[in-house]
């Protein structure tokens, strides 16, 4: 008997030992293997890399460039470049857990490699060879650097795939993650206001749609977010600044300044390089993880930045199932849904385990089964990659009329667009792809769908949009507010010149209103104070934060006598972050709740329990209510320890931070890559510019890990070298890089 069970225990723990290794290993073998490029072209780059380490890449031709592209990206942050890479697998769970499962649950639903793969063959020949250029690119990387490499059988990859990860990302630049969180969960959708000016003029009534109070937070319908999607970026702070100024308002050049505000490491954090083609192509900007080419920027003629926009581009429907859940009713009829089912890799600690899971499709669109029933989404964009073209022929565009007419083709399908050239235009496109939708319903909340009238075939015509050229102010303005907020007086379109229907968002934010109020007062807006209002770490007395202190004023010492240190010191707040006054710490504290509830239209904050936690964190942390707030704001990478300004909302923008065990703030997201870019009258196009770290922010032992830091914090931009004598001048090193297929 004693041998019997000495047999059986053995049995069990072999059983367990190989189960426990299946789950470790399983995932890379069932994995669908990647396929390469078709074809054996071979591409060759020069990387010539300056004294920050940014990339000028050169080639015979774009493809050649694509590859270098990849080649000098992977050298620097390969370990995200195979985080998208995952994701536009569908297998970012096994890299990243839960929040990655969430990614490919995603990326099953959307259909992304489906839709990459149904309209490949509609990108234009060198499009594609760029892409497949791109890819082998990453390929190649992978297999010199074996020892990088973190999931087996992620690599090769092929355009298909770079493409499959456009498809996914996009649409989460305009929201689709505030729908889709809840619905996944089976929470209450976000509530949807249409916002009103109640008669008054734009730049006094236009504001945030009403809050979410407290008393509401249980009501249907009315909760605050569920957690976003963790597409890699915090999407409900999305935003950014941008600016372009004309020669008459100027005094001298044309500028244009991009001042996003993304992340500072992940799969949307800014990288910058300067490319260079035989075939024309000359752009200096940035791109992300995933993309080979930049998304802003500028040539020798033009330039582009991007601000996020949020129209109303989704629509929600709630579909009529028959018993079985298998079919929903149409116009009278039932149809089958669509059923996929798959496998998401969901990585625990040393394993990752395999969760079957199904996504449905009506002809609506994705849809989601939660609790409440079926609920099917349409949204801008959807089922295209047309993106991928009009970012590369924007890239080389050379005149006004040539990028207007790229951008009139409507395949971008989100996000604002200022321009600036070397002939002295400006320009702002609030660019989006916003449904065509009939008058009477009510689009802004879920829709019947059982009703084929209700579903939108086509997006609205292009030059319906907002859209300012030339204006007569001379400047052009915007940050992630309403595009009727823009030019100042007298050039400020009316938000009466779009219909209601469209959902254009007539929100403003702190920013934007020191922007407008600032440019507008200055005469001339010269490059000096063009970069004191970028700069700028002010707060208006308005919207959110003049509700903040109208909630802080009504605190009563006598029942709060705890705050009463606090409380005055807000309300003698000077309504800076630029780490002078004594309120700033505190201040900074309590301005990030209420711009959340701002931002993502969520439950107000109380004001008693936002002050006793600011209160508390500054006395447990520094003993005082009075540090300086550069003692608590902080940028850090490495060894790297350094004082921050501006704040949640300022022009200078220390947006989103984690909180670190000494009780210091750590800044993750803000000011990111910011450029500066000038055309004179009869000189060749100069910029400068800036990133929070380096060029090498996932290599602690380049030098160019946190080499920009110093100059970031004292409100410094270094050189861009965007002709090729300027860099070699200046290059710090110097290779040609070759495929070898």
């Amino acid at each position: 008997m004693i041998r019997i069970l000495k047999w059986t225990g053995a049995i069990v723990v072999l059983l367990l030992l190989i189960a426990a290794i299946g789950l470790m290993t399983w995932e890379p073998f069932f994995a669908t293997k990647g396929t390469p490029p078709a074809g054996n072209r071979t591409y060759t780059a020069e990387i010539i890399r300056d004294d920050f380490g940014v990339p000028h890449i050169y080639g015979k031709t774009d493809a050649d460039v694509a590859y270098g592209v990849a080649i000098a990206h992977s050298e620097d942050d390969f370990t995200t470049l195979q985080d998208v890479v995952a994701m536009s697998r569908g297998r970012y769970g096994a890299i990243a857990g839960q929040e990655g499962a969430a990614v490919d649950y995603a990326y099953h639903l959307l259909d992304a490699r489906g839709t990459a793969e149904r309209k490949w063959k509609t990108l234009p020949a060198d499009t594609r060879a760029l892409l497949d250029a791109y890819a082998v690119g990453l390929n190649d990387y992978a297999r010199d650097h074996p020892g990088e490499v973190k999931l087996g059988n992620l690599f090769p990859v092929n355009g298909i795939d770079i493409a499959a990860g456009f498809a996914l990302r996009q649409p989460f630049f305009f929201g689709l993650d505030r729908y889709m969180g809840p619905l996944v969960a089976g929470d209450p959708l976000p509530p949807e206001y249409g916002p009103s000016l109640d008669g008054k003029t734009p730049t006094d009534a236009i504001d945030d749609a009403p809050r979410i109070m407290d008393d509401d937070a249980k009501a249907p319908g009315k909760t605050a977010l569920a957690r976003p999607l963790p597409m890699g970026e915090d999407a409900e702070y999305a935003g950014s600044n941008a600016f372009a100024v004309a020669p008459e308002k100027s005094g001298g050049p044309t500028i244009l300044v991009s001042n996003s505000h993304q992340p500072w490491r992940g799969g949307v954090a800014w990288y910058e390089l300067v490319v260079e083609s035989g075939d024309g192509w000359h752009y200096a900007g940035a791109n992300f993880p995933g993309s080979p080419f930049p998304f802003l920027g500028h040539n020798e003629d033009l330039g582009w930045t991007n601000t996020v926009n949020t129209p109303d581009m989704i629509d929600i429907y709630k579909l009529e199932l028959d018993d079985s859940g298998t079919r929903y009713r149409l116009d009278g009829k039932w149809h089958d849904l669509e059923a996929t089912s798959f496998t998401l890799p969901v990585r625990f600690g040393p394993f990752t385990l395999p969760i079957r899971r199904t996504v449905y499709r009506s002809v609506h669109g994705p849809v989601i089964k939660n609790d409440q029933g079926a609920f099917a989404l349409r949204y801008g964009g959807m089922g295209s990659i047309a993106q991928l073209d009009a970012y590369y022929r924007l890239n080389k565009a050379k005149s006004y009329d040539e990028w207007r007419a790229i951008m009139a083709r409507g395949q971008v399908p989100s996000t604002n667009f200022i321009y600036g050239d070397k002939q002295g235009n400006i320009a702002y496109i609030y660019n989006a792809a916003i449904p065509q939708r009939q008058e009477g319903p009510d689009w802004r909340h879920v829709l019947p769908g059982n009703d084929s009238k209700l579903i939108w075939q086509r997006t609205v015509d292009y030059d319906t949009l907002p859209q300012y050229f030339d204006p007569a102010s001379g400047w052009l303005m915007n940050a992630n507010n309403t595009p009727f907020v823009a030019a100042g007086p007298g050039s400020d379109l009316s938000p009466d010149s779009v219909p209601p229907v469209m959902g254009v968002e007539l929100k403003m934010t702190n920013r934007a209103r020191r922007a407008w109020k600032l440019m507008n007062e200055a005469s001339p807006l010269d490059s000096d104070t063009l970069m004191r209002i970028k700069f700028d770490t002010g707060y208006e007395n308005a919207g959110y934060i003049k509700r903040m202190l109208d909630d802080i004023r009504a605190i009563d010492p006598s029942e709060h006598p705890d705050l009463a240190e606090a409380r005055k010191l807000m309300l003698d707040w000077d309504l800076t972050s630029d780490n002078i006054g004594q309120s700033d710490a505190i201040a900074l504290l309590m301005v990030k709740p209420y711009m959340a509830a701002s931002y993502q239209k969520s439950a107000w904050p109380n004001a008693v329990e936002e002050l006793t936690r600011s209160k508390d964190h500054l006395q447990k942390y520094f003993g005082t209510l009075t540090p300086r707030m550069s003692d608590l704001l902080r940028l850090r990478q490495g060894d790297v320890d350094l004082p921050l300004d501006g704040g949640s909302d300022t022009l200078r923008a220390s947006t989103t931070w984690d909180i670190d065990d000494d009780g210091r703030l750590s800044v993750k997201h803000g000011d990111s890559f910011i450029q500066w870019v000038e055309w004179l009258d009869g000189k060749r196009v100069t910029s400068r510019s800036i990133q929070p770290y380096g060029a090498a922010i996932t290599r602690p032992d380049s030098p160019h890990f946190a080499d920009q830091a110093p100059l970031f914090v004292q409100h410094r931009l270094k050189p861009v070298h965007f002709w090729r004598d300027d860099v070699v001048a200046s290059a710090a090193s110097r290779k040609t890089v070759s495929s070898k297929r």
